[in-house]
């Protein structure tokens, strides 16, 4: 989420006395930095901004990204899944060249920018890997970090766990790519400026269909008890208020990533015969969004419920034709 500059990081020069995968002629490949499955547990929120001005673009010349961001954001999907502890993994194998740990796990929102002007990336790690390739790894727990500088790690080694550290709102690692100082996009290494889709993937090849790149995603989904917040969604609240015959109300919610202006959501809940419970069709989208929450829901009938298989289906529509659904249900007995 953050622009993570931390103070001479960039600027560093070191040189390696040990040997690393990448050489002057061929960069690095990287492995996934959390432990995390991705489009399940944890999703990509933001890239890193590839326009040059005041606006924003990414590698694809799409929406998800902001001014001036320089790193991949890997997202969790709530607090509850930070609390329980995902870890951070050394990209490759390379020497810790710096860490800070000690800073509290809060989000921006309750703290305020100013308690964490200077320190914004938070509990955090920089890797030195050969011929001047560095990770950063940002917003990490406190007191998770697990190396010290000068320690020589391996790809995929846990070196600390995702927290809320820093200039950050929700659970996520930030995730930067530089080479002697300057920011790599790592989706669109050596992609000539203002191309879309250009340059090469720095990601281990069997990472690259998982992380393809994706317009627009859902976050969040599920059946709850009653009305869902945003604030219930990031807490895991939401997923803990499983419904059952017994439940007041029954309620489909789902939580998109992603969402351009002029989306248009809708959420339809049918019970066991088919028959429509519920319908939301939300008004057309007036800005590009970050998320965006919708739900639809009913009382519980006089009767009761019916047991059986309640079934929701959400779509987003774009100049009228279908650009992202999903279908999802809930056994009732």
């Amino acid at each position: 989420m953050t622009r993570t500059s931390w103070a001479g990081a960039a600027g560093l020069a070191f040189v390696l006395a040990f040997a690393t995968s990448a050489t002057a002629d061929e960069p690095p490949l990287f492995q996934m930095p959390v432990a995390c499955e991705i489009g399940r547990s944890c999703f990509i929120q933001n890239y890193v901004d590839s326009d040059p001005t005041a606006s924003a673009k990414d590698y694809e010349c799409g929406t998800r990204s902001y001014d001036a961001h320089n790193g991949t954001d890997f997202r969790l999907t709530t607090m509850s899944a930070q609390m329980a502890g995902v870890d951070v993994l050394a990209a490759a194998e390379g020497r810790v060249l710096r860490r800070r740990d000690g800073m509290a796990d809060v989000s921006v929102r309750e703290a305020g920018r100013s308690a964490v002007q200077g320190s914004e990336c938070g509990n955090a790690v920089i890797i030195e890997h050969a011929d001047g390739w560095q990770t950063q790894y940002c917003h990490m727990a406190r007191g998770s970090l697990r190396v010290e500088v000068g320690d020589r790690v391996k790809a995929g080694q846990a070196i600390g766990r995702i927290g809320l550290s820093g200039l950050t709102e929700y659970p996520h690692l930030h995730f930067t790519v530089r080479h002697r100082g300057q920011v790599v996009d790592p989706f669109a290494y050596g992609a000539p400026s203002g191309s879309c889709g250009g340059g090469r993937s720095l990601w281990q090849p069997a990472l690259q269909p998982l992380l393809a790149y994706r317009k627009r995603a859902v976050l969040n989904e599920g059946f709850a008890g009653a009305p869902v917040t945003m604030a219930m969604l990031e807490a895991g609240d939401a997923e803990r208020q499983r419904p059952g015959l017994d439940t007041p109300a029954l309620v489909a919610y789902v939580r998109g990533i992603g969402l351009k202006i002029g989306d248009v959501q809708t959420l339809t809940v049918k019970d066991p015969s088919g028959r429509i419970l519920a319908e939301q069709k939300a008004k057309p989208l007036e800005r590009d969004q970050a998320q965006s929450l919708v739900f639809a829901g009913t009382r519980k009938p006089a009767a009761g419920w019916a047991q059986g298989t309640y079934r929701a289906s959400y779509a987003v529509i774009q100049d009228g034709g279908v650009v992202l659904e999903r279908s999802f249900d809930i056994q009732l007995q």
